[in-house]
């Protein structure tokens, strides 16, 4: 078993080969092995880690990208089935993998061997990808995100746009109101989709970023707190340790050791 990994999980299907590995999102817990596939919907700060591999059957996987323009597209081209307004849309899920998708991302990878070929070839089975996710187990979840002005889209929408702001000053009640959402309604879809609160999200992207800004450019915990929009060192410090487990430096220590 493998130290667990806080990352982001963007928008896009992973499978594992061999062995077996655990996303935690929030409270939610995923375990997914051969012949199963994970979505993601949404940039999600997760914890992940391989929890099942030896030296005889090592993990083995893959996370390919999706680009939600094809994917909106695609979407409206398919006379596909509405999901139901009851139906629970959230941004990340598991299901069976479907022979047929595997044997399409199969030949994607084994574009690699035959590079003068990927231009052409490439987009091509990208988008029968897309097409094979839409049709098959996870399709309602892709409609539901690609679907305009659908309280999942808003979401996604909010937090694509934290992503790219998270060093602001942000409150839960502005973000509600620029989806046209009352706060509660808005904390209410968020955490459906998200697995935590608008601002739990906010806070781990911005503990994650402080994380690699130390470990990968030698930025100080108090500078790198500053930078990711942290008023308080001390605050910073004790929500970092809360997350990771110890105080930045002996984090960042830790890390270093372990590479």
């Amino acid at each position: 078993m493998t130290e667990p990994v806080h990352c982001i999980y963007g928008f896009g299907v992973g499978i594992t080969v061999s062995g077996q590995k655990r996303v935690a999102l929030g409270e939610e817990v995923f375990d997914y092995a051969a012949g199963q596939s994970l979505l993601t919907t949404a940039d999600l700060p997760v914890v992940a880690h391989v929890t099942q591999a030896s030296a005889a059957q090592p993990f083995l996987g893959l996370m390919l990208k999706l680009d939600s323009r094809a994917v909106v597209q695609i979407a409206a081209e398919m006379a596909l089935r509405q999901p139901t307004k009851d139906y629970s849309y959230r941004a990340m899920s598991l299901g069976d993998l479907d022979p047929t998708l595997l044997g399409t991302l199969t030949r994607l990878v084994e574009l690699l061997a035959e590079p003068r070929l990927i231009p052409q070839l490439a987009p091509l089975l990208q988008q029968e990808i897309v097409v094979r996710l839409l049709a098959g187990r996870h399709g309602p979840q892709l409609q539901r995100v690609v679907a305009v002005g659908s309280p999942g889209q808003q979401v996604v929408q909010s937090m694509a746009w934290l992503k790219m702001n998270f060093m602001q000053p942000v409150l839960a009640d502005d973000l509600a109101a620029s989806v046209h959402m009352s706060p509660s309604t808005f904390r209410q879809h968020f955490r459906a989709v998200a697995g935590m609160s608008p601002m739990q999200y906010l806070k781990q992207l911005r503990l994650q970023e402080a994380r690699q800004l130390m470990l990968n450019q030698g930025v100080d915990a108090g500078t790198a707190g500053a930078r990711v929009g942290y008023e308080s060192a001390s605050q910073f410090s004790r929500e970092y340790a809360r997350l990771f487990g110890a105080p930045p430096l002996r984090d960042i220590k830790r890390m270093r050791e372990t590479t």
